[in-house]
């Protein structure tokens, strides 16, 4: 940054002040809190969020120093829930990332599903990554995709789940066409996130188990599918790429 970019010594000192001011205000929100989810103290954390922010980024941008703390921005915090206190119905929103690390294992999955099923003769969807996909998610439980990835040539990367409350079911289909786009923070009644950044949440998390299945016999399976794949590398790629959305 060039030094008629800089932010003067005076707007640091003004937002360290504003930092301050922003302790106070959220302390006392805090001592007059009127229950758990006061929106006071949601305001006045927020407040805090940003003021702390500015101070952090100018401070950098002058000094080329950072503060000691960090406070989660208000995007990253839900609001006061605002449901209803006895919710007739729930949703259940899960969002699970993945990379496709080993392709050619994936194929070879794929095209076992296929092989095995007497209705997918002909239609060799199985000879594209996509469409593998398509055959093994529309075989398996997005929970036993979530045990077994690895078998799949998949690595599991962040996941969230969020709980929302409704006041009543909605009707057959009514949201299908977006799913998504109708939710309310302040419905979630809770969340769960797994992520490489909570390390110390990920050094204690293991394979995501189902019944029957523990870490001892996927480890096995990964041997025999590894086997297995070795005779397969002369596998010719096939040209179909049909519609396998369910």
């Amino acid at each position: 940054m060039s030094d008629a970019a800089q932010p003067t010594a005076a707007e640091v000192r003004a937002a360290a002040e504003a930092v301050k001011t922003a302790l106070d205000r959220h302390l006392a929100a805090v001592e007059r809190r009127s229950g758990e989810d006061d929106p006071a103290v949601y305001e006045a954390f927020n407040q805090l969020a940003t003021a702390a922010e500015a101070y952090d980024e100018l401070l950098y941008d002058r000094y080329d120093e950072v503060t000691p703390f960090e406070i989660p921005g208000a995007e990253d915090a839900l609001p006061p829930y605002t449901g209803p206190e006895e919710p007739n119905a729930l949703s259940v929103l899960i969002r699970r990332d993945y990379a496709v690390v080993e392709p050619q294992r994936l194929l070879a999955q794929a095209q076992r599903v296929e092989s095995a099923d007497e209705d997918s003769i002909g239609v060799e969807a199985s000879g594209t990554v996509h469409g593998a996909l398509g055959i093994l998610f529309g075989e398996f439980e997005p929970d036993e995709i979530a045990s077994r990835h690895k078998e799949f040539g998949l690595e599991e990367g962040d996941s969230t789940l969020w709980v929302t409350a409704a006041d009543e079911a909605p009707e057959a289909g009514e949201w299908l066409e977006s799913p998504f786009e109708q939710l309310d923070p302040q419905r979630v009644v809770c969340r769960f996130d797994v992520s490489a950044v909570f390390d110390d949440e990920i050094d204690g998390i293991g394979t995501h188990g189902v019944d029957g299945v523990d870490d001892e016999d996927l480890d096995e399976l990964d041997t025999d599918l590894d086997a297995e794949l070795e005779t397969d590398e002369d596998l010719e790629p096939l040209d179909a790429e049909p519609d396998v959305r369910r």
